[in-house]
């Protein structure tokens, strides 16, 4: 599956910067579906109410995902990828 990658950066609630990735089918374009998908993963994490937009998320790339991130996506729709600052 080709997925689409929206690199992540948003001021936590602490006041670091939370970077993580949200991993999409490749023909979602709809980005105010993708910035829900970060919000829901936001509001897991304890982050709520934190601004998530096109500033703080943007479109970087295509890739093909393996797997385990397919399964995901078939389960809820996105994936995410944490990178710094997502515990």
């Amino acid at each position: 599956m080709k997925v689409a990658v929206w690199d992540t950066y948003v001021t936590r609630n602490d006041g670091s910067i939370m970077h993580f990735d949200i991993v999409v089918p490749d023909e979602l374009k709809d980005e105010n579906i993708i910035h829900t998908f970060g919000q829901q993963y936001l509001a897991a994490k304890g982050q709520n109410g934190l601004t998530l937009n096109s500033e703080e998320c943007r479109y970087c790339h295509i890739e093909v995902a393996p797997p385990p991130v397919v399964d995901d996506i078939e389960r809820q729709g996105y994936y995410i990828v944490e990178m710094e600052n997502c515990n």
